[in-house]
């Protein structure tokens, strides 16, 4: 009785963690030392990037645990959102700072004009990161799952945000090249445009933390009254596994059931039936129920089909 959580989709979405952590660190260092705002607004932003993948993964974790965790479980729900809420404050902060020292940067007329290592550092993290997306997203788009529309989403705002920053820095350079001093303007402006990015997704990762959590043990507490309202149904044995998808305002629910192994296909396509009448009846927010019936486990209290032929002893269950 738990929601499908693949391993695969785990390991899609560490790979998106981690390839953004690695981002967040070489941009970071790589801005500091070359005293770029922008590449190190640039790193802030792949920094909240792996923190929102992070967030992503830490309920699947917790969600197949089941009711076993007791006050440990529920203390683990507790801090999750509260680190995601920390962090989206250190973000926010920081993309302030990077705001402001870009402004008076600007209003002094001190510009620091980065090296030519940064134009390269950028570029390379542009490559990198469009490599794992086009993973995520072709992997997403081939299960099925709907997470490549926010794989989509989330690297559509990234993209403007290094793009921001390479076209701020190569001005820059130009500028400094070319002797234009209104030129060498754009790291800082960049700088400044990349902060405001920031602070939305610094924004947007706190709302989801606070209202995401809520949502999720919503979705939780459904799931279960769905595998309760199926388990009523005369001769479901077991839901061994159930998956909620949401399409706009409705819910599209797929399960996996156990049966007798010893009735005919009609009578579990007739279980089956009843299954998805009594979940659309009783939930008017399911829009289709997809139902996978297979037999269950032949053992305890079921013998093997060869078993059978030699012995007709009825089972414990008729």
């Amino acid at each position: 009785m738990s929601i499908l959580r693949s391993h695969s989709s785990d390991t899609v979405t560490w790979t998106g963690m981690i390839g953004d952590l690695s981002l967040a660190v070489f941009k970071g260092t790589v801005g500091y030392l070359s005293g770029s705002k922008a590449l190190l607004g640039d790193a802030l932003y792949s920094a909240s990037g792996a923190v929102t993948s992070l967030n992503r993964l830490i309920p699947r974790r917790s969600s197949l645990k089941g009711k076993g965790g007791g006050k440990q479980q529920s203390r683990t729900h507790r801090t999750e959102p509260v680190f995601a809420i920390l962090f989206a404050v250190l973000v926010l902060m920081g993309a302030l700072q990077i705001a402001v020292a870009s402004i008076r940067a600007m209003a002094s007329g001190n510009i620091h004009v980065p090296s030519k290592f940064t134009l390269i550092a950028v570029i390379v993290s542009l490559a990198v990161k469009e490599a794992v997306f086009q993973f995520q997203f072709r992997y997403s788009k081939k299960k099925g799952d709907g997470q490549h529309t926010i794989y989509a989403e989330e690297h559509r705002f990234s993209l403007y945000t290094s793009l921001t920053v390479c076209v701020g820095v190569f001005l820059s350079l130009a500028g400094d090249t070319l002797g234009w001093k209104t030129m060498m303007y754009m790291d800082p402006v960049s700088a400044l445009v990349v902060a405001c990015l920031v602070i939305r997704k610094g924004y947007f990762l706190m709302m989801n933390s606070v209202y995401g959590s809520l949502v999720q043990e919503a979705e939780q507490e459904d799931a279960l009254n769905f595998i309760e309202t199926v388990q009523r149904v005369h001769g479901i044995i077991t839901v061994d596994d159930l998956k909620a998808r949401e399409q706009g305002h409705y819910i599209t629910v797929d399960l996996k059931i156990s049966v007798n192994p010893r009735i005919t296909v009609l009578e579990a396509n007739e279980i089956a039936e009843r299954a998805k009448k009594l979940l659309m009846n009783r939930f008017v927010h399911i829009s289709d129920v997809n139902i996978q019936v297979v037999p269950y486990d032949p053992g305890y209290p079921y013998k093997s089909n060869h078993q059978l032929t030699d012995n007709e002893m009825p089972t414990l269950l008729q």
